[in-house]
């Protein structure tokens, strides 16, 4: 990096692949729910890596777990097990409630845990069963498996073939009822879509879903990448609807930065893998391990689960009244959020509140995502409210001076 970060643009162009959108701002270090970029600007986070830093960044727990962990074992390899990795899989088993027969397969991210969950499906459905459901508008990751498993075209095609069996339906329940036979293994869904919008299933899906898959025997597998961790205001997303599924995944939340991801199964489901199956060279490794168990910790110790609740609510009342003209609605529950906008405008929004010192992220034309630390209280919430009113009313005053240059 050169001197001063003068020309970290520059450098992104030169070094980094070309696969992402343009980078448009350089962080070099952030405390709690902020940022600081490398001239010394602070910004607010309201993205929080996309709902990854559940307890924000740099937070004390999260900084003792690592240091303390990476001074005693990091790595061994599956031929061994350490005391971190049972203790996360205890805890994870507990938290989701899967009982003494769930089982946990540790990964590095979401698309490693969807990929494992896409194998355990083909092996629940052998030749009998090879139809497997997902929902149009659905993101599982960009690895070839959960490519195949997305319902973004978009996406999958630059890539295709890729895995073949996966049929999309839309999200309505006389659909799943309608595809639903007994060559299906399984239905994978997420309880919010995120990647689409923060779009909600419509009432009374999760139940129809679950009633539906263990009439034809064909497993429910639930993506809580997103909505894991206590965002939503429960453990899971599922819990608020009182289900039992057959496996869910998880990852971001539950690090707080450190890659993890985990696939969780219940009942019947635990012993589908068989030795040589599947498996990670860094799956589960003690320094990973550690550090989600003290994040779900302190989520725990903290009541953030609680509180995401709470203070999602307060954060959706003063968004609702804000009154601007582009504000149509906010989608999600707890800490995901989606502010639906009346014009296709996300963009310019966005970059209208990274210039004032706040970050969002845009997911579509006219949606602004918004998935902060579960710590953040009514002081953040303020400071929002007032740089997004800014950001919103900096972008209605460009739209009026563009029609006025227009007439």
């Amino acid at each position: 990096m050169s001197a001063g970060h003068t020309h970290w643009r520059d450098e992104v162009d030169q070094d980094l692949m070309h696969n992402s959108g343009e980078r448009t701002a350089l962080f070099t270090r952030g405390e709690g729910a902020y940022l600081w970029d490398a001239q010394g600007k602070r910004y607010l986070d309201f993205l929080g890596g996309i709902a990854v830093t559940s307890l924000g960044h740099s937070h004390p727990v999260f900084v003792e777990a690592v240091s303390r962990q990476a001074a005693t074992l990091t790595q061994v390899s599956n031929y061994f097990v350490t005391p971190p990795q049972l203790e996360l899989a205890a805890t994870l088993k507990r938290l989701a409630g899967t009982g003494e027969a769930g089982r946990v397969y540790f990964g590095n991210s979401g698309a490693e845990a969807n990929e494992a969950a896409f194998k355990l499906a083909r092996l629940h459905g052998g030749a009998d069963r090879p139809r497997i459901l997902a929902l149009e508008q659905s993101f599982h990751g960009r690895t070839m498996g959960t490519l195949a498993l997305t319902g973004k075209p978009a996406m999958r095609t630059p890539f295709e073939p890729v895995p073949g069996g996966v049929e999309f339906l839309d999200s309505r329940i006389e659909s799943l009822e309608a595809a639903m036979d007994d060559r299906v293994a399984a239905l994978f869904l997420e309880p919010i879509k995120g990647e689409a919008g923060v779009l909600e299933l419509p009432e009374g899906y999760l139940r129809a879903a679950r009633e539906l898959t263990q009439r034809h025997g064909a497993l429910l597998i639930i993506d809580e990448i997103q909505t894991g961790a206590g965002r939503t205001g429960a453990w899971f997303a599922f819990q608020h609807e009182g289900i039992v599924p057959d496996a869910i995944t998880v990852a971001k939340g539950i690090g707080n930065g450190f890659p993890i991801g985990a696939l969780i199964t219940f009942g019947s489901a635990s012993s589908l893998f068989y030795p040589g199956t599947h498996g990670s060279t860094f799956g589960g490794n003690a320094l990973a391990t550690a550090t989600a168990s003290a994040v779900l910790a302190e989520i725990e110790r903290a009541g953030l689960v609680e509180a995401a609740a709470r203070t999602g609510e307060k954060l959706r009342a003063a968004i609702e009244a804000i009154g601007a003209p582009l504000v149509e609605g906010v989608r999600g529950r707890g800490l995901l959020l989606g502010i639906a906008l009346t014009a296709p405008v996300a963009t310019a929004v966005v970059t209208a509140a990274l210039e004032r010192g706040l970050v969002l992220n845009a997911t579509g034309d006219s949606t602004i995502r918004i998935a902060p630390a579960l710590t953040i209280g009514d002081v953040e919430i303020d400071e929002f409210i007032t740089l997004f009113s800014a950001s919103l009313t900096a972008v209605v005053e460009t739209i009026e001076i563009q029609a006025e240059v227009s007439a």
